[in-house]
């Protein structure tokens, strides 16, 4: 049995990316552990072609030039086979919350393939790790498992990494629960609307805008008394996601007018 109770399979995973913009970098390399309840796991790592350069000071970081994925399918080529692999899993992963997650959210929505991220549990071990010992992944690794982090931003070296941490993390503190409702809750952003929380829900439980202008204010409200905002979104450097969840919560309020 794994460390961590599991009731559904746990995919850990990291990417490497052409750089950290969710709507206009994409993915190079991913690698994901997939954990089983009776603690078997399975790995798979796999070069993708961006279809775009990746910029010299990006391969500087992660060591993935062009030539080496000129060759890797595309993500829309394996989009239909990743999304059956992670079917019905929930997911870990070192900042994953912010960046990981929501850009293969995106890639999943840009090749048209249906990737439901509703009903899954997120757990974020950098979350964990800044709550309760704020540093990176290396020191992490180092303070958790007493190992330096050899081939640091490899995707299956951070992925191993990451999923040492969080069993580490769940054995030292006595105020994880060993489940992954309870590790959701305590390293998840429970209120965001979209995956890159640009609305959220108040304490009211009402969506808000959580940027610019009109930061903290409903999003209906909004829609109604500036009804140009929203084609502003639309045409404009959100995510794929945002502009989907934006979408769904203009057209409920016609469908309920």
């Amino acid at each position: 049995m794994p460390v961590i109770n599991l009731t559904r399979p746990l995919i850990i995973f990291d990417l490497e990316t052409t750089g950290v913009s969710i709507s206009k970098d994409r993915i190079v390399e991913i690698a994901c552990i997939k954990i089983f309840p009776s603690g078997e796991e399975e790995v798979k790592v796999q070069r993708i072609n961006p279809q775009i350069p990746i910029p010299a000071e990006v391969t500087a970081i992660h060591g993935i030039s062009d030539a080496d994925v000129v060759n890797m399918p595309t993500f829309a080529s394996l989009a239909k086979e990743l999304a059956i692999f992670m079917q019905g899993c929930d997911f870990g992963g070192f900042n994953s919350n912010k960046f990981d997650f929501p850009m293969l959210v995106e890639e999943f929505l840009r090749a048209g393939v249906e990737f439901d991220p509703e009903n899954r549990k997120f757990v974020d071990a950098q979350r964990i790790f800044h709550v309760l010992e704020p540093r990176n992944l290396k020191a992490a690794y180092r303070f958790y498992c007493d190992q330096e982090l050899e081939n640091a931003h490899s995707a299956e070296a951070d992925t191993r990494a990451t999923w040492e941490v969080l069993k580490s993390q769940v054995q030292k503190y006595p105020q994880l629960q060993n489940n992954i409702e309870f590790l959701h809750q305590f390293s998840g952003q429970n209120n965001n609307v979209d995956l890159a929380g640009r609305m959220v829900f108040n304490d009211k439980g009402i969506e808000v805008f959580n940027f610019g202008k009109h930061k903290g204010k409903p999003v209906l409200q909004v829609l109604k008394s500036e009804a140009s905002y929203y084609q502003w979104v639309m045409d404009n450097d959100f995510s794929l996601d945002t502009k989907r969840h934006l979408t769904r919560i203009k057209l409920r309020e016609k469908f309920q007018a």
